[in-house]
């Protein structure tokens, strides 16, 4: 189990090495099932790169979170310092020609692309902080774009969840079960019992108890909100009700004033 484990350790990173939807989706990279929808329609999705995109994906960066009146000026100048741009391409709307505030740059040499990685990322352009990364479109085996539910970016810690990149990456979970191990290592690590079915290992029996018990505590915890709803509405309605008595009695009373005030009159 050891040996398991220490394998699973060696073969997790931060950074995503092969672009899965799922994992991406995921705080950890360890999810086995899709949490919103835009992790079902990513993993439905059939993308592939842009064949009309020219240039060495391996020396160009791609730029993010820009000014919308930034230029493609203000970019080569920002860039240049870090060593020659071959090609810079500011992406923009087909119909309006507005900039969708970002773009790709492409260097001469792998030196000038691990400085301008290194230097100028969060560098601010036009009162902007910038984001920059590496090219994974054309570099990372399986790659799906943002619009198609995909994309490492994201910022919510719960609901539409993106890790596993440079801005947000994987947070290396607290202990990785051998039931997991399945996502990291092509063989089999749980034991078979005698009838030829897989028996639990320790570790994943813990993960399974420790779930149940997330889930009981779960239960309850909603349990007691919808009590605490419904005695809220309770007393609500306890509150309406006495508050009616009360104007039915006050009705009442004014009624029998009046009617003893107009008994007097008749008698005088």
């Amino acid at each position: 189990m050891a040996s398991v484990r220490r394998t699973m350790n060696d073969l997790w990173t931060p950074i995503a090495k092969q672009y899965n939807p799922l994992k991406a989706g995921s705080i950890d990279g360890t999810d086995e099932e899709p949490h919103d929808r835009a992790v079902s329609r990513a993993i439905a999705a059939k993308y592939r790169p842009n064949k009309g995109v020219v240039g060495d994906p391996h020396l160009t960066l791609f730029v993010a979170r820009l000014n919308p009146q930034t230029s493609e000026e203000k970019l080569k100048d920002t860039f240049s310092r870090f060593g020659d741009i071959r090609r810079l391409r500011l992406v923009r709307d087909i119909v309006t020609g507005f900039s969708k505030c970002y773009g790709f740059i492409e260097y001469k040499d792998e030196r000038s692309l691990l400085k301008a990685h290194r230097d100028s990322n969060k560098l601010v352009v036009d009162q902007n902080e910038i984001f920059v990364d590496f090219e994974l479109e054309r570099t990372l085996k399986g790659w799906i774009p943002r619009r198609f539910g995909g994309g490492l970016g994201g910022k919510k810690e719960s609901g539409q969840l993106r890790f596993g990149g440079r801005d947000r990456p994987f947070r290396k979970p607290i202990s990785l079960p051998a039931l997991k191990a399945e996502l990291y290592t092509e063989g089999q690590v749980d034991k078979l019992d005698r009838s030829g079915a897989r028996e639990p290992s320790r570790d994943s029996r813990h993960w399974e108890r420790s779930r149940d018990r997330e889930r009981r505590r779960e239960r309850e915890e909603r349990g007691e909100e919808r009590e605490k709803r419904e005695g809220d509405r309770e007393r609500y309605r306890s509150r309406e009700r006495d508050q009616k008595r009360q104007r039915d009695e006050d009705r009442y009373k004014d009624e029998d004033r009046h009617r003893r005030r107009d008994r007097h009159k008749t008698r005088r």
